[in-house]
């Protein structure tokens, strides 16, 4: 991430002022080379870490008195716990590669005022008794702070960490994410993967941003934003580049002649139209191993009244048949009701959830128990059914 945070944060860019070796990790305020003495009465060195709540680039007061540590129990000068301070231990996996195997919690009247006045009471509780065995054990011993963490974000992201998940949002990092298609669903699946630490998103979509496409996608279009009828592409990078990097527009329909396009994606989003093409682009997807997920919807007007079906069918490597066996159309189907552009906003955002949640589910993100491949939701009924499940992974 930026260095903004230690620059306009008159808390963080005191520590750093001081001589402690203080960085920022994902959603993480991380503090090293903290002197403690361990149960053998030595002095070692380790790491203090506190959630961080930021308004942009601007901290916060802190939203919490605990915080994590890693090194062994810190003792006092005969070896005795610190008992004070003790909250709980156990191994901390708190992502973006930061392990703890404490917690502690030491709140003083009123709380905390900033960062300086948490990190340096914490670092003083440890180091303290450090110094009356070495004199020279001290928490400001600055050394030049590593190289901060390559988030894809242009400000942090606090949530996950903050509660827990961190380790579970690194999971997403290394996907290179490909959108086919930013109709009334693809538009939804951007809206959601562009708010996960994704590698690279790319968009492919040809077709220009008009009025109508403004009712049946995230976010509310100027008028003099759609008078320009920008591509869809640099309509949408525009937007979500304001919070995530790596975001590469293709303002061009798939098909045979540039399919090469797809080489070195990750995972895909298939929200297009049947026909000639989309069977072009799965062909492709399976040559290159590629798991993907394809959405369809199903609309029609029955006595004055809209019913459909939502579809998800996600393909993997070790199961593609059930794609070519009925799940998947790839055969024109002009008269169906929703390809009249119809406005359905909240059955593309629904559509674009189930999307989103199965790819995460492959990921390892979310619990899969089920291991579904096929999905369809009937809005008359409010029925959801599963099908074709990854039997390699239901007997493993």
């Amino acid at each position: 991430m930026s260095q903004k945070p230690f620059s306009l944060s008159p808390d963080l860019k005191r520590l750093r002022d001081e001589g402690y070796f203080v960085q920022i990790r994902g959603g993480f305020l991380v503090m090293r080379k903290v002197p403690y003495i361990d149960a053998q009465r030595q002095v070692q060195n380790g790491t203090l870490i506190s959630s961080l709540a930021l308004a942009g680039d601007v901290t916060q007061r802190p939203d919490t008195h605990v915080v994590f540590f890693d090194g062994e129990y810190p003792c006092r000068p005969d070896g005795a716990p610190i008992e004070q301070i003790k909250n709980s231990s156990q191994r901390f996996d708190l992502g973006n590669g930061i392990i703890a195997r404490h917690r502690f919690s030491s709140k003083p009247t009123g709380g905390y005022t900033d960062y300086h006045h948490k990190m340096t009471t914490y670092a003083s509780i440890l180091s303290g008794p450090a110094a009356v065995l070495d004199p020279d054990a001290n928490p400001r011993a600055f050394g030049a702070p590593e190289e901060e963490d390559a988030s894809m974000f242009n400000y942090t992201e606090t949530a996950s960490d903050r509660a827990g998940i961190g380790v579970l949002t690194a999971l997403l990092t290394s996907e290179r994410i490909a959108i086919i298609g930013l109709g009334g669903t693809g538009s939804y699946v951007l809206d959601i993967v562009a708010k996960t630490p994704v590698r690279e998103i790319h968009l492919f979509d040809g077709d220009e941003f008009l009025q109508h496409n403004a009712f049946r996608a995230p976010g509310a279009p100027s008028i003099d934003e759609l008078r320009e009828a920008p591509k869809k592409v640099d309509y949408f990078k525009s937007i979500y580049s304001r919070m995530h990097r790596g975001i590469a527009t293709h303002p061009q329909h798939l098909d045979e002649t540039n399919l090469h396009l797809l080489a070195g994606i990750s995972f895909a989003f298939i929200n297009m139209d049947a026909g000639e093409a989309k069977k072009r682009i799965v062909e492709k997807l399976e040559r290159l191993g590629v798991p993907f997920v394809d959405v369809g919807m199903g609309l029609e007007l029955v006595d004055g009244s809209l019913g459909g079906i939502l579809r998800v069918t996600t393909s993997i490597p070790e199961k593609r048949d059930h794609v070519h066996n009925g799940c998947v159309s790839f055969e024109d189907g002009d008269d169906d009701l929703y390809s009249s552009n119809i406005q359905v906003a909240d059955l593309n955002a629904l559509n674009a959830i189930m999307a989103t949640i199965k790819w995460k589910k492959l990921r390892g993100f979310y619990r899969d128990l089920e291991k579904e491949l096929h999905s369809t939701y009937t809005t008359d009924g409010n029925l959801l059914l599963n099908s074709h499940t990854d039997d390699a992974a239901q007997t493993s």
